[in-house]
């Protein structure tokens, strides 16, 4: 492995030799400058470094060595960046790394927010947007690109999944307490529709700052509402904010009100400990204890980040491959002719089975129904799941025809 520091704007990046046992790809295709780079833009640093970050780039790296490191008989390269959560610095990064950089596919991206505008800049400049991170809908919605790929899990599967099961168990009035910006909103929107169509209600909702450290007034209303569960309609380090500040208002502790945690990682959960993240119910597009396949990928994963994936950083593995592979087939990196490459092509790796994608770019896959392990039910680290359920790809995500895009079919 080689790394080396780029200049302009302080990236950090790393490019990587051959260090898989794999055969280099004989075959020769057309490339632009002769290499394809691949950009990982993410949270590096703030309340969603955990559950992408580094461990987005090693998975990338993963994927990319599986091909030798070369693709067409040519190189590739990986680089990454911060985008510290502000759609403006990610825009204006994409565009760098496309315009000056040579950058052909930008790849994770959490923060709806962001990727919104970085959907925005790929789409002008006709680039393949792999999005693992991001979760609303829109992506694949009314703001839909015919070069944007969205991978893991979305607002309305999450809803779909978590929001449903919580009506059915007898939480049929809600309260949400949202991340005030596109994810939340969006989630909010999502879940409600989901509850209300369950036979439930929602009886209110308050906006929280992104990133914020209290969470006591906004919890407080959610009590005084009475609503039997407390929709947490946001994700990362403001998810294991509001449960562990919920915990210590002894807000579930009566039994009268339950947490819906609607964007839970797995990262979340270590972070929380099961002593506090116990009972809760998620979904997920992956966990690494679901099958033999899964173990093993995360088993190589942890012996390189010393964590298990997230379903981020398992979705960046599978998107980057699937893309390299979709090169492979059509000879060239050119982003429209590779983003209908990999439209044709089906997903089967270890995130998913028969994984199919729709014309607005959603990966439609099974999805995952899970209950965190109380400590006395854990065999140890990372053995934090239950799965309930089997959600079928085409329960959990909206068709074509329901997402709103507008892309020709």
């Amino acid at each position: 492995m080689i790394a080396r520091l780029l200049t302009g704007a302080g990236l950090a990046a790393l490019t990587f030799g051959v260090l898989s046992t794999a055969p280099a790809m004989a075959q020769q295709g057309k490339l632009s400058g002769d290499i394809v780079k691949i950009g990982v833009l993410n949270d590096r640093s703030g309340l969603y470094a955990d559950l992408g970050g580094e461990g987005s780039v090693i998975a990338a790296r993963m994927a990319a060595e599986e091909f030798g490191n070369k693709i067409l008989g040519k190189p590739i390269e990986i680089i990454s960046a911060d985008h510290q959560n502000k759609p403006d610095i990610g825009a204006n990064l994409a565009r760098q790394w496309i315009d000056q950089d040579g950058v052909d596919v930008i790849v994770d991206v959490p923060n709806s927010g962001v990727a919104l505008a970085v959907q925005e800049v790929t789409k002008e400049k006709k680039k393949i947007f792999l999005m693992e991170g991001p979760a609303t809908s829109r992506l694949t919605g009314d703001a839909c690109s015919p070069t944007g790929f969205h991978w893991p899990y979305d607002t309305h599967a999450l809803a779909v999944g978590t929001g449903q099961a919580m009506v059915k168990e007898g939480g049929d009035s809600w309260f949400f307490i949202t991340a005030d910006y596109a994810f939340g909103h969006q989630l909010e929107a999502d879940t409600s529709v989901e509850v209300k169509k369950a036979g439930g209600k929602v009886v209110g909702s308050v906006k929280a700052p992104l990133n914020t450290a209290d969470f006591s007034s906004f919890l407080l209303q959610a009590q005084a509402s009475g609503a039997k569960i407390v929709g947490l309609a946001n994700a990362g380090g403001d998810t294991i904010t509001s449960i562990k500040q919920a915990s210590e208002f002894g807000l579930t502790q009566t039994g009268q009100q339950k947490l819906a945690g609607l964007l839970i990682f797995l990262s979340d959960v270590h972070a929380l400990g099961l002593q506090v993240a116990q009972d809760l119910v998620l979904t997920t597009g992956f966990y690494w204890d679901r099958d033999d396949e899964s173990r093993a990928w995360s088993k190589k994963f942890f012996d390189r980040y010393g964590k298990m994936p997230t379903m981020v950083q398992a979705g960046s593995y599978s998107a980057v491959r699937h893309y390299l592979k979709a090169i492979e087939a059509a000879g060239t990196d050119d982003g429209p002719t590779v983003a209908a490459k990999m439209k044709e092509m089906p997903v089967n790796d270890m995130f998913a089975k028969n994984g199919t994608i729709l014309p607005n770019g959603r990966m439609v896959h099974d999805m995952y129904l899970a209950r965190v392990k109380k400590p006395s039910e854990s065999k140890g680290a990372w053995d934090y799941y239950q799965i309930l359920r089997t959600i079928p790809g085409k329960e959990a995500f909206a068709t074509f025809e329901e997402s709103g895009c507008k892309l020709p079919k």
